[in-house]
C-alpha cells in the first residue's frame, strides 16, 4: 500500500505517517511550512493550493491512497480549495481518498449528530469545511470523509491551550462541548479507512462530551496540578461566533473499526 499523505507536517498527518511506516508502507508526506522529520517518510514540499502542482505530485507518486489533511484556520483556499485539489488528483490517478473533515461544519444542538447529517455550518471555518466536503463528495462519491473533532495528544494544541489556562493566559468556554480523540487512535482508524471501502462521512471520535473547562480540569489533574486555578468564560461572554454544542454519534465507527476510540476520561485518568 504505497501512502500518500498531505499535510504530514501536522499533528495529526505526522501520526498517520509514523504509524503507516511502523506497517511496512511507503510513505509519501507532503509539507508546506514546517518540516517532516520522520524516518522512512519521502517528505515532499508543495502548495496545497495550487491545483497543477497537486496533480503534477500525484501523478509522479501514484500512490495506491490518499489521505488529506490539510487545512489552515481561516484560510478558504487550503482547506476547501485544497481539498477538492486533492480529490481531482487522487480520482485522476485511482487512488483511494481519505478526507479529514471536523464537527465545525455543525451548527450545534444537545443533541448528537448522526454520520451523515448534512452540514450546518454557523462560521467561515465551518463552512469551509463544509464546502471541502461536498467538492471532495461530488469529485468522489467512493471518499470516506472522516469527522472528528478535537484531537488530543502531548503536543497538541488543545493540550497546550488548557496548560495556558490553567497558568491565567487563556479561558477555556464552560458551554462549549465536543468530543475529543486521541491522535493515535484518529491516526489507526484512518489507516483502517484506507485499507476499506466505506464511502462518505462517519464520525470518529472519542465517546465522552465534555466542555473545554472540564478537559482543562482532566489535563490539570493527571498533570499534578490545582483545577481551581483554571481561567474559563463561556462563548456568549467572548464573543465567539462557532458552534457551542457538538456531540458526534460514533456507534457506526465502533461497529465499523477495529480501533477503540477511548474516552477522554480514560485518556488523562491519573
Amino acid at each position: 500500500m504505497r501512502l500518500l499523505v498531505v499535510g504530514a507536517s501536522g499533528f495529526l498527518g505526522g501520526e498517520v505517517c509514523r504509524q503507516a511506516v511502523a506497517a511496512g508502507w511507503p510513505v509519501v508526506g507532503t509539507y508546506h511550512s514546517g518540516a517532516v522529520g520522520l524516518s522512512g517518510v519521502q517528505a515532499r514540499r508543495f502548495d496545497v493550493t495550487d491545483r497543477a502542482a497537486v496533480r503534477a505530485l500525484v501523478a509522479e507518486v501514484r500512490p495506491d491512497a490518499v489521505v488529506g489533511t490539510p487545512y489552515r484556520y481561516g484560510d478558504w483556499t487550503v482547506t476547501a480549495d485544497g481539498a477538492a485539489h486533492v480529490a481531482v488528483a487522487a480520482a485522476e490517478v485511482g487512488a483511494r481518498l481519505v478526507h479529514l473533515s471536523s464537527d465545525a461544519l455543525h451548527a450545534g444542538r444537545p443533541e448528537p449528530y448522526a454520520d451523515d447529517e448534512p452540514p450546518s455550518p454557523v462560521y467561515p471555518y465551518g463552512a469551509a469545511k463544509a464546502a471541502a466536503e461536498t467538492a471532495v463528495r461530488a469529485i468522489d462519491p467512493g471518499a470516506a470523509l472522516v469527522r472528528t473533532s478535537l484531537i488530543l495528544g502531548e503536543g497538541s494544541k488543545q493540550v497546550e491551550l488548557c496548560r495556558d489556562a490553567l497558568a491565567g493566559r487563556a479561558a477555556l468556554f464552560t458551554d462549549a462541548i465536543r468530543c475529543p480523540v486521541d491522535v493515535t487512535d484518529l491516526a489507526a482508524a484512518v489507516l483502517e479507512l484506507v485499507e476499506g471501502d466505506h464511502a462518505g462521512p462517519l464520525n470518529v471520535a472519542g465517546p465522552d462530551a465534555v466542555s473545554r473547562a472540564e478537559l482543562g480540569r482532566l489535563v490539570a489533574r493527571r498533570e499534578g496540578l490545582d483545577p481551581a486555578g483554571l481561567k474559563t468564560t463561556t462563548s456568549a461572554e467572548s464573543g465567539a461566533t462557532g458552534p457551542v454544542e457538538v456531540r458526534l454519534d460514533c456507534s457506526r465507527a465502533a461497529g465499523l473499526l477495529r480501533t477503540r476510540l477511548r474516552g477522554v476520561r480514560e485518556l488523562l485518568a491519573g
